[in-house]
């Protein structure tokens, strides 16, 4: 039986390397061109709409100002400005996507358009012709593969989050669209209140697709900077779980490199949504700028009180001979006041570890990988009042009482530090 053996990749030059990149970059800018002119129409249409809408509701607020008009007339306006409210809205919200988009594939082109012209540049070395044989380079299956499947998955997460998010949402504007047409003929006061509601409804789907858009890629990042970004990340992530964030910046803040601040956004994104997922009473950012940046981001959680408990006092015949003592103490009273403080001690070490708010795995390996890629130094560390911030010491217990004194607080942090000087784009 015999079997067929799979051919080994065909071996490619550098010159067909450069050629095949320019190609794609030629590719990105004519998608460029189309999305551009996207854009445009996206934008005209928006215009005519808004347009409309703001004729329409002059209209019915001079016919709600008569007083004596017509309620067919004023509920069919209404009807209209909601129509056109919600395509102002959808083409906005198209027009946002569409130029993220842009922005996005417009820096991978240029990325290519680079590599192409050191692809070019190298082919066309002296050493070319000479060395065509060392030059071959042979592409790998499984890393196309893994390319390949990590788009699939970005496709499917962005595909799962519009159809859970604003496709689902969407939908039920639609369906109480349908409702308000059906009541405007049938009770005219029911469809007032159902126009209120598909307004608020609208409203509030064009939040979520803001929401959703700052998730894939804050378009606030590609024009002013990382410490905005982070801002509002801290703002929308503390008011969506109920929790304070606080955000402090020092020092000049300056624009880096596209790749490194995309970078410590997610770092930072992805740590922070991992300690708001564990329950914490509140979360500090800060950023120290100087030669190097300084990222630190810190969750905490009061553990919870201890009762406190009082040692038996010793018998009476007792208390003159030693007083103090446990060896003068009946051997009954000793193991209960050992006992008594084994405990209390347990009791407030449980109180401390369930303070703690770590950080998920998951989310900590994905930091960490991303934080290797970049040249990202990335530390997580938990320590509390025993133990000051920068030791690296156990801390200690001799001072601790173990029948009165309350669980430490402890803190968990993650520290970043990346280096910024003569980074390209700083500055």
């Amino acid at each position: 039986m015999s079997e067929t053996a799979t051919p080994p990749p065909t071996p490619v030059t550098v010159a067909e390397m450069a050629t095949g990149t320019a190609r794609h970059a030629e590719t990105m800018q004519n998608e460029l061109d189309e999305i551009e002119l996207l854009v445009q129409q996206a934008r005209t249409e928006a215009g005519r709409h808004e347009a409309k809408r703001a004729q329409v509701a002059e209209r019915l607020v001079a016919a709600r100002a008569a007083g004596a008009g017509d309620p067919a007339v004023q509920l069919d306006l209404a009807e209209q400005l909601v129509t056109l409210t919600r395509r102002a809205v959808l083409m906005d919200a198209q027009v946002e996507v569409l130029e993220g988009k842009a922005k996005v594939l417009g820096r991978y082109r240029d990325v290519v358009a680079e590599i192409a012209a050191g692809l070019s540049a190298l082919g066309a070395g002296p050493s070319a012709a000479g060395q065509a044989a060392a030059e071959r380079v042979a592409v790998s299956p499984a890393f196309t593969r893994i390319v390949l499947g990590a788009q699939e998955d970005m496709r499917r997460d962005i595909a799962r989050a519009m159809h859970d998010g604003p496709a689902q949402s969407l939908t039920n504007i639609v369906l109480q669209a349908q409702i308000v047409e059906r009541l405007i003929t049938d009770d005219p006061a029911r469809a007032q209140e159902g126009i209120q509601q598909l307004v608020s409804m609208v409203q509030t789907t064009l939040d979520a697709t803001k929401s959703f858009i700052f998730d894939v890629r804050p378009m606030v990042l590609d024009d002013l900077g990382l410490v905005p970004t982070l801002r509002r990340a801290a703002r929308d992530r503390g008011k969506r779980d109920q929790v304070p964030v606080e955000f402090e910046s020092l020092g000049l803040d300056r624009r880096l490199s596209m790749e490194l601040e995309s970078g410590l956004f997610r770092i930072v994104d992805e740590a922070l949504g991992g300690f708001l997922s564990n329950g914490p009473e509140r979360v500090s950012i800060r950023l120290d700028w100087s030669d190097q940046l300084d990222v630190r981001v810190r969750a905490e959680r009061t553990p919870v009180r201890v009762p406190e408990v009082t040692e038996p006092s010793p018998p009476q015949s007792s208390r003159g001979r030693g007083k103090g003592k446990q060896q003068d103490l009946p051997p009954a009273l000793v193991a209960m006041i050992a006992e008594r403080r084994e405990d209390r001690a347990a009791a407030v070490e449980t109180a401390r570890r369930a303070a703690i708010v770590p950080l998920p795995a998951a989310a900590w390996r994905e930091i960490q990988d991303r934080a290797a890629t970049l040249g990202i130094r990335a530390e997580l560390r938990t320590w509390d009042d025993r133990t000051p911030e920068g030791s690296t010491e156990q801390p200690t217990e001799t001072a601790i009482d173990p029948l009165t004194s309350q669980a430490p607080q402890p803190r968990t942090e993650l520290r970043l530090v990346a280096d910024i000087v003569d980074l390209p784009g700083a500055g």
